[in-house]
């Protein structure tokens, strides 16, 4: 009852547009503005109108088992979905702000269906013709957004266990490029590698972002 209960809140945003008309409505999310390594990630989701998966939520909110498990129903049960990567190289010249809105532009602009309406976690996308409206905290309080949010972090976190493996001895496996004291360990005894942001590792270490699941 509690999941039936929550998974009706998140739709209810869809619901409305859906009754209005419109049709293909995207959920767009990013993951990995914080890290000290690795690419911004984002991701945009059309489901079928009506169409809401039960344990859907906020990707922070999920353990990792969960996430993958929801990231293949998402991929089976979407009507689109397209991911799309920032990466190093251009996070440093854009900057991660900027970064985070091309990732999440280019994710819309590669979904197989145009949107008819755009639902974007707390920004909006510059450069985008469609109609398109921020959520505040839209990942914990719109279905779309927050199963954006997990084909997101599922695929982030999936590149940066394959880095772990190219890049031996920084621990991306474990935290993700987040600026974990062991990651900064690492980039003192190691100095900074092909994935680091420079303009991240260079910077002092304020505690402001957190080790992901």
């Amino acid at each position: 009852m509690r999941a039936a209960k929550r998974l009706e809140a998140l739709l209810t945003r869809e619901r409305e547009l859906w009754a209005s008309g419109l049709l293909r409505i995207a959920g767009v999310d990013e993951a990995g503005v914080g890290p000290l390594a690795g690419p911004v990630v984002a991701a945009a989701v059309i489901f079928p109108p009506g169409c809401g998966l039960p344990g859907v939520d906020d990707s922070k909110k999920l353990t990792p088992e969960k996430r993958a498990t929801l990231a293949v129903a998402i991929r089976e049960r979407a009507l689109a979905f397209a991911v799309a990567l920032v990466e190093p190289e251009e996070i440093d010249r854009i900057n991660v702000y900027q970064a985070t809105l091309a990732a999440m532009g280019r994710a819309v602009d590669g979904l197989s269906f145009r949107p008819q309406h755009v639902l974007v976690d707390a920004r909006r996308i510059p450069g985008c013709d469609l109609p398109q409206e921020a959520i505040i905290r839209g990942d914990a309080h719109c279905h779309a957004i927050a199963a954006a949010s997990i084909l997101a972090k599922t695929t982030r976190d999936a590149l940066m266990r394959r880095y772990d493996d190219e890049f031996p001895g920084y621990g991306f496996a474990d935290h993700k490029g987040y600026p974990t004291e062991a990651h900064r360990d690492a980039i003192r005894r190691l100095g900074p590698c092909a994935i680091h942001r420079l303009s991240f590792t260079l910077l002092p270490a304020p505690k402001l972002w957190s080790e992901p699941l």
